[in-house]
Order: structure tokens, then C-alpha cells, then sequence
């Protein structure tokens, strides 16, 4: 073999692209930023940009709609892993 192998070519996967900023189009107004309460879970949030901790540090979103943990124990903060459905009963 005179090429090189495969673990030694360098990755050639594109970088991901840079979301755009948020912005009012044609005088409209962007889109607005929708929360919803799951009864027991996390909090859904549907278009934010990024999301502030309690320290004020901001996490950038990369989904369209991300869980944040409400009930504090989660340990991907500020994210929700799923422990509020193993610390609490369902109703």
C-alpha cells in the first residue's frame, strides 16, 4: 500500500455551519420564543437561541427544541436527563 491508511488521513468531515442570527424579516417580527411546562419534567423550549443558567452563563441551543431541567437534579445542567422521572412518581 502507498497511500495512506485510513486512520492517518486527517477528517474530512465538513464543519457544521454556523446557525443565522434571528431576525425580523420584511418588517415582521422573529419568531417568538415558546416555553411549555411538561407536568413532572422539564421544560420545553422551542426557538431560543441559547439558554442561561442560574450562574447567568449562556449554553447555545442547536436543536429546534431543547428540554431544560426544572426539578434541579439533573447532572447535564441545564439540561434534562430524565433523573426527575426516576426521583419522583408519576401521576
Amino acid at each position: 500500500m502507498t497511500g495512506p491508511r485510513a486512520a492517518d488521513a486527517p477528517d474530512e468531515r465538513p464543519a457544521r455551519p454556523a446557525r443565522p442570527a434571528r431576525t425580523a424579516r420584511a418588517g415582521r417580527p422573529a419568531d417568538p420564543v415558546r416555553v411549555r411546562l411538561c407536568p413532572g419534567g422539564p421544560l420545553l423550549v422551542r426557538g431560543a437561541q441559547e439558554v442561561l443558567d442560574a450562574d447567568g452563563v449562556a449554553h447555545p441551543v442547536e436543536r429546534p427544541v431543547v428540554a431544560v431541567c426544572a426539578c434541579g437534579a439533573t447532572g447535564r445542567a441545564p439540561w434534562c436527563d430524565g433523573t426527575h422521572a426516576r426521583i419522583s412518581p408519576r401521576r
